[in-house]
């Protein structure tokens, strides 16, 4: 066993046993920047976005439907004004601590992900590699020329062949100071699941246009890092996701199509170079801190293409077959009434503002579940139609036709199982450490788990990243779900885990309770500020 799994068990106790540096305290006024500066690097501002999905499946991304997925994922919505019980309220109206809402949910409202395009030829901007900006909704360019060589050559040979034939490259890198100047150990555990609520909205928002989004994780990580020009010990690089581009699809074999490079017609490959971005960031904190546990973290899982899992190794680290007893057939899953850009636009956290005297309806509920039991990452450790790797227990509070208690959830045959009989809130109260959620008025409280050691074992130290991905993905679906169908919800990490184990009766097993997700109906008429109309 290495690192990863001290870093998790880690994790799991910090509700007993606390993470180093013990007495943190975030120095404010001197935090990083909210997003990368690049000082004098030309920025282009993006088209008009396309945000709603043709009659015909799109053939490809062009630069307006880039600019849709990256507006309606990581750029700037709205600002965020509403009377709420988080412990940032007062900040709010200062224009220097604003709020911005995001299409994607992030630990902490800190946003500490990077989007670089390492574009080739064949697409709408000249060759080289642009930082995404989300405050302005441009790209930056930091590099001219043709660097995607380099780009196919980290991925390794075995990589899949969308991604090895691919023209056009996002890479999502984490500045970690960007996080753990606030959560300093604990920090590698929320970016990770960060990085795992970007690609889960670029997949949902892909998948209505007809598209794809398959992310790599597996990669000579420090080549990538070269590549950005950023020190691969103070940000690491998670994800690489090859775009298909309109008219470069791959065929239905996986072989060249016409616009690949090296497809008849189209520009031969590009090749490997030495090119690395001269253009750095900026940081705006006087004082960086270093924390060993993250930095050990951070090492044990750095990607090599060599060390990617064969396929079906993460078989034996499938959710466990649901527990529980009386299995409850739940009523079929409503249909949402908005598409994904309208959620993802509506989605926001109900800090404190549950009202339990409005049950959930039971349709609903199957609805969020359904949609968070079928999310995966869709990396190349994952088969297509292999078993998932998170399980679902839900504590209902007020549900329609339900009796309270702890349930597992069967996505098979779409039932509750009865795990724990009784009402949950006083448990789910005194397990919470924060006091921005009353998790008693909330309809229920959706636990996601993962079988933590067994990916570690099954795939190495790396799956510590896939973890954190898969868990953020879910809480991702289940902002997007619950905004669908109109209801309000929060995802929270402030929570004793052990408690939870011994509560839900898996100790023993290694099932990993590794978030909370609180869903219901808000308070009719909250008080807000329409800033679009100051």
């Amino acid at each position: 066993m290495g690192y990863a799994h001290d870093y998790a068990t880690a994790i799991m106790h910090r509700g007993r046993v606390p993470m180093e540096p013990v007495d943190f305290v975030p120095d404010w006024a001197d935090r990083p920047r909210k997003a990368k500066f690049h000082p004098g690097a030309e920025t282009l501002p993006l088209p008009e976005p396309v945000h709603e999905p043709s009659a015909e499946p799109a053939d490809g991304f062009d630069l307006s439907l880039l600019s849709g997925m990256l507006q309606d994922s990581y750029g700037l919505t709205g600002r965020r004004l509403g009377i709420q019980a988080n412990t940032d309220l007062a900040a709010l109206p200062h224009y220097t601590q604003a709020n911005w809402s995001r299409g994607t949910a992030s630990g902490g409202g800190l946003y500490p992900v990077a989007v670089h395009w390492a574009a080739g030829p064949g697409g709408p901007l000249t060759p080289g590699v642009y930082h995404y900006a989300p405050h302005r909704h441009g790209m930056r360019r930091l590099l001219t020329g043709d660097v995607t060589g380099d780009v196919r050559e980290a991925l390794g040979p075995d990589a899949p062949a969308q991604a090895s034939g691919a023209g056009q490259y996002l890479v999502l890198s984490v500045k970690y100071w960007q996080n753990s100047f606030k959560y300093n150990s604990f920090s590698f555990h929320a970016v990770s699941m960060d990085v795992g609520t970007v690609l889960q909205t670029w997949r949902l928002w892909a998948r209505e246009h007809g598209l794809r989004i398959a992310p790599v994780l597996w990669f000579d990580e420090e080549r990538i890092a070269r590549l950005l020009g950023v020190d691969h010990r103070e940000e690491g690089v998670f994800a690489v996701v090859p775009l298909e581009w309109a008219g470069g699809r791959t065929t239905a074999d996986g072989g060249p199509a016409v616009g690949r490079p090296g497809s008849p017609g189209s520009p031969a490959p590009a090749p490997a170079t030495t090119a690395a971005v001269r253009h750095r960031d900026l940081e705006r904190s006087r004082r960086v801190l270093a924390f060993e546990t993250l930095h050990r973290i951070h090492e044990t899982t750095l990607g090599r293409a060599a060390e990617r899992p064969a396929p079906g190794a993460l078989d034996r680290a499938a959710a466990l077959p649901p527990r529980g007893t009386d299995p409850l057939p739940l009523p079929a899953p409503a249909t949402a009434p908005i598409g994904v850009h309208a959620a993802l636009r509506a989605r926001r956290s109900s800090f404190g503002r549950f009202d339990a005297s409005r049950a959930l309806a039971p349709e609903r509920l199957a609805a969020v579940l359904a949609d968070c039991a079928a999310t995966a990452v869709g990396s190349e450790a994952e088969r297509p139609e292999g078993p998932g790797l998170t399980s679902l227990y839900v504590f209902v509070n007020h549900v329609e036709g339900l009796a309270p208690g702890a349930y597992a959830y069967d996505p098979a045959d779409r039932t509750l199982r009865l795990v724990v009989p009784g009402p949950p809130g006083p448990f789910l109260q005194r397990s919470y450490f924060l006091s921005n959620y009353n998790l008693e008025q909330a309809g229920a409280v959706i636990v996601p788990t993962v079988r933590t050691t067994a990916v570690l074992d099954a795939v190495g130290e790396r799956g510590y990243r896939l973890v954190g991905a898969a868990v953020g993905a879910v809480a991702q679906t289940f902002y997007t779900s619950a905004a669908a169908h109109g209801l309000g919800a929060g995802v929270a990490l402030g929570f004793d885990t052990v408690s939870h184990i011994e509560e839900l009766g898996l100790t023993g097993t290694d099932e990993a309770p590794l978030l909370i997700m609180l869903l219901g109906h808000e308070r009719p008429r909250p008080a807000d500020f329409r800033h679009e109309i100051a």
